[in-house]
């Protein structure tokens, strides 16, 4: 049985992320230099569903990561964790307003799903899958964060080049430098909690299947998420990448993030089709 408690909080915080998203737009149309109600409504929109993540867990006896809908909010919950730490660290005030819509979207999406709490199966009662869940998590909303940057990078750039002085949208933003400085800084942070999530996947399946790796789409979606952030680190760090073509590997590599749990999960079959 569902909590309508949970329902309710849910609901709630759907609600709030919406809000939060139509004030950074407003404030970010507007150019204010200070979205302080936006960045509170944020922060308690999250306050919210971690309550209601509390509930699910309470009502489960057990860490809500076991299908769609709880990953999903999983999902939406570690990109605003990200996201509040560096709004409040960094003040990149026009950074809100490119990446409540992604969690907007993605929560909203787990709220149509089906919520029903439904017993462990025996694959999934292992603690290996509870650490390699949260640092997914991390690893994800890391990745979100970048981007959302890499697209804020990207119209600053375009505008720039145009000869022109940034106006409307990109003269909010912050300078190249300092969007692809903070792109790598989220990537940075969010690619050694994606190389736990293969490490921990691999001893997950190890235990559960009786083998560390088996091609699954998913294990091999998950590698080659991994590949992108890596090369780009690897092209920053040995070549000095920066810029345009690194933004657009950060943009490309999120696209490998969703497709790795929405693209397997809706359009492929395999050991981890349920998760």
């Amino acid at each position: 049985m569902i909590s309508q408690l949970e329902n309710n909080l849910l609901g709630l915080a759907v609600v709030l992320y919406l809000v939060a998203m139509v004030l950074y737009f407003v404030y970010t149309i507007q150019r204010r230099e200070k979205t302080g109600p936006a960045f509170w409504v944020t922060a308690l929109a999250f306050a919210i569903q971690t309550a209601a993540m509390i509930v699910r867990t309470a009502c489960a006896g057990r860490l809500p990561f076991s299908n769609m809908y709880e990953f999903t909010s999983l999902f939406a919950w570690g990109i605003a964790l990200v996201f509040l730490f560096i709004e409040r660290r960094y003040a990149v005030k026009a950074l809100g307003a490119f990446i409540t819509p992604l969690i907007f979207v993605l929560i909203g999406y787990a709220s149509v799903l089906p919520k029903e709490i439904t017993p462990l199966m025996p694959a999934l009662q292992s603690y290996w899958l509870q650490i390699h869940v949260i640092t997914a998590i991390l690893a994800y909303g890391g990745f979100g964060v970048s981007f959302g940057v890499a697209v804020m990078y990207l119209i600053r750039e375009k505008k720039e080049a145009s000869g022109k002085a940034p106006g409307g949208v990109a003269q909010l933003l912050p300078g190249l430098k300092v969007l692809d400085d903070l792109n790598y800084g989220a990537i940075a942070f969010a690619f050694p909690f994606m190389t736990l999530v293969l490490i921990t996947g691999a001893i997950w399946a190890e235990r559960a299947w009786g083998a560390y790796w088996s091609w699954d789409p998913k294990e091999v979606w998950a590698l080659i998420t991994w590949i992108i952030y890596a090369v780009y680190l690897h092209a920053r760090y040995t070549y000095g990448w920066k810029g345009h073509r690194v933004a657009w590997m950060s943009i490309t590599g999120f696209l490998a993030v969703l497709f790795t749990y929405f693209g397997v999960n809706l359009l492929l079959s395999g050991l981890h089709s349920y998760v």
